[in-house]
């Protein structure tokens, strides 16, 4: 069994390095360097050095580890250890010349999220957590905050734009949130939202069909952060299903009201992603 720490160690290591290639090339891409895989849904040479940094450093450690990557999807290893990458969380943000993206790792073993990072790039700031061991900020532990009710919380969402059949029901979601919150932020990056559920800057996160890979080292830092991660109906398939709802234990309760309402009824929100 590989040692959590050590995977940890590895993770930050990456994503500081592959951080430094994104921080390089921020605001200098040029038309070559950017492509679209669907509608709004942009790619950059950035992203794929990104990963292959990622992935070659794993390779190196773990040849046999199995690696699920934004850019390059699922690989044929037979392993109990998955790698959870997002070389470049924000791509759009980083387009458009917005300072605002991450790198994301995470490490799981039969379902089970052993070791996390997330690199706020522009900012510095290296969020990392490890399985039973607690969260932290550039070494310093965080803690999800303590606002007990949705009227005094800070909220941060994402526009379902990889599900836009689902667009109504989110929209009377996003209603409910925004007249019974005391605000709402949409920033473009999970890993980032993620994050700051973690150490209390945001009290709650909910977005419907994120990706692994977005959300894998979120999900281990709110969780080792004290903060509660469910699904939708409060149970547990947000990983593969990317239907997400994050926070502090009291203001997680009154988000899954909301979604519980106008969410957990709409035929096929609930399918399972590619995950594995």
């Amino acid at each position: 069994m590989e040692n959590a720490r050590q995977l940890l160690v590895k993770s930050r290591k990456m994503a500081l390095e592959a951080g430094e290639i994104l921080r390089d090339g921020f605001g200098r891409l040029k038309s070559g360097d950017v492509a679209l895989k669907g509608f709004g849904d942009y790619v950059t040479a950035m992203d794929h050095a990104s990963e292959n940094l990622i992935i070659n450093a794993i390779k190196k450690s773990y040849p046999n580890h199995r690696i699920y990557a934004e850019e390059s999807g699922m690989d044929d290893q037979n392993s109990d250890y998955i790698w959870l990458i997002d070389p470049l969380d924000g791509t759009a943000n980083y387009v458009h010349g917005i300072p605002w993206y991450s790198v994301s790792i995470a490490v799981q073993k039969k379902n089970r999220l052993l070791a996390g990072v997330v690199y706020h790039v522009e900012y510095n700031e290296l969020f990392s957590a490890e399985l039973g061991q607690g969260a932290f900020l550039n070494g310093k532990p965080i803690h999800v905050s303590h606002r007990e009710s949705l009227d005094r919380a800070m909220l941060g969402t994402g526009f379902p734009w990889r599900s836009k059949p689902y667009i109504d029901a989110y929209v009377k979601t996003f209603h409910q949130m925004f007249f019974n919150a005391a605000g709402m932020r949409r920033m473009g990056s999970a890993a980032i939202d993620l994050s700051y559920v973690a150490c209390g800057r945001l009290d709650g996160f909910w977005e419907m069909h994120l990706r692994p890979y977005d959300i894998g080292a979120g999900i281990l830092l709110t969780q080792e952060a004290g903060g509660q991660i469910t699904d939708f109906t409060g149970g547990s398939t947000h990983l593969n299903s990317g239907n997400i709802v994050a926070a502090n234990p009291l203001v997680h309760r009154q988000l899954l009201e909301v979604t519980r309402k106008h969410l957990i009824k709409v035929p096929g929100i609930d399918s399972i992603q590619d995950c594995q």
